[in-house]
């Protein structure tokens, strides 16, 4: 059986996670779970210093509470 190594190439990488494209794809799944999660979730997606984030927040008193019974947000990611 043959060994090999691969090496990432760290700065592709990098370019890679911080990447307009990569914000995009953060972005498009993040709106796809506030469609599922329904009123009182707002989206924020932004560029970090090492990646591209996506956050979904509860925004309304009731959907901040039915986050805390069900974990609705990490629920609506699947």
């Amino acid at each position: 059986m043959a060994k090999y190594k691969i090496v990432l190439n760290r700065r592709g990488v990098r370019q890679l996670l911080r990447s307009k494209e990569m914000k995009n794809i953060c972005a498009e799944r993040a709106f796809a779970a506030q469609n599922r999660l329904g009123e009182g979730y707002e989206v924020q997606y932004y560029t970090e210093k090492t990646r591209a984030v996506a956050e979904i927040r509860a925004t309304t008193h009731q959907a901040v509470a039915e986050n805390f019974r069900g974990n609705t947000i990490l629920k609506a990611l699947k």
